[in-house]
């Protein structure tokens, strides 16, 4: 199966601190297996082997300390 890729625009980051507690929250979800922040775009692009729950997405994002503005 190929990979899938999603982008997610994220608020509240601000530092490198803040790329480490997202590619952290957002790589311990079940099927990722790539996280990479763009802090300047104020986003996340995950891979994974299956399409994610946005919710499950929007809870580690929470979780984290950040919002989920929005799925690209």
């Amino acid at each position: 199966m190929d990979a899938i890729t999603t982008t997610y625009a994220i608020d509240g980051m601000t530092c490198g601190h803040c790329v480490s507690a997202i590619s952290a929250a957002l790589g311990e979800l079940d099927g990722v297996s790539a996280v990479a922040v763009d802090l300047g775009a104020k986003s996340a692009t995950v891979t994974s082997d299956r399409p994610l729950d946005v919710e499950s997405v929007r809870e580690a994002v929470d979780d984290a300390g950040y919002e989920l503005v929005s799925q690209r």
